[in-house]
């Protein structure tokens, strides 16, 4: 008896399914993606147009406003706040400077520092450090810069709260409610990383003394 072979030898589909698949392509090429690519094109050439066009309007904003905008000294009232030899101290508004934090373990003393060097009578400006810090080392350690600054005669208030609610905003509204700050004409708020200059205070407040219809004043953030 003839012996058959030991392998079964199958059809091979490979062939069949690659020219199945090239079919299928050219039937939804055509209608389909090519249409899509179209469109594709079209949208992405809006966009440039409209980028172009926002650049150039940008462009002709910002020549406008360096050539007629003007200083702020120039288009508003100011003027130094002058000592008074009767009122004394009591001629210059009460400020009230809040910084919110949230675990700053790398500068937190860097605005602290910066927010209690701030040239203004040291009777009509208060300190207020809003911490919410949840490490408790962290905490620790502002409360105790808190506590240094004081020891120096600064009027540093160190507050904290039970709760994280509305987050930085919130502390600062927390802030708002002791008893001390309705004593408060104006208030100055620093960021936990912001280091103002020592005279900050006399180039701001005489904005807001001289122009009553103003109601805030927004200084550059210089990194």
């Amino acid at each position: 008896m003839d012996r058959f072979p030991s392998t079964t030898i199958f059809p091979d589909t490979t062939d069949d399914l690659s020219m199945q698949m090239a079919v299928i392509w050219g039937q939804i090429k055509a209608p389909l993606i090519v249409p899509l690519l179209k469109l594709a094109v079209v949208v992405c050439l809006i966009m440039s147009v409209m980028l172009f066009i926002e650049r150039v309007y940008m462009g002709i904003v910002i020549a406008l406003v360096k050539l007629f905008g003007g200083k702020p000294d120039k288009r508003f009232k100011w003027e130094a706040i002058k000592d008074d030899v009767e009122l004394g101290n009591s001629a210059y508004p009460m400020v009230l400077v809040q910084i919110p934090m949230y675990n700053e373990r790398e500068v937190y003393q860097l605005s602290i520092g910066a927010a209690c060097g701030l040239s203004w009578p040291s009777d009509r400006i208060v300190i207020q450090v809003l911490d919410d810090s949840t490490d408790p080392t962290i905490k620790d350690m502002v409360e105790l810069e808190c506590q240094r600054w004081a020891s120096k005669g600064i009027n540093i208030k160190y507050e904290i709260r039970d709760n994280r609610n509305g987050y930085k905003a919130g502390a600062l509204k927390e802030g708002m409610k002791h008893s001390y700050v309705k004593h408060c004409d104006y208030v100055v708020i620093f960021d936990a990383d912001f280091q103002p200059e020592p005279d900050f205070l006399w180039r701001t407040i005489p904005f807001l003394v001289h122009n009553p219809e103003l109601a805030l004043v927004q200084a550059r953030w210089k990194f």
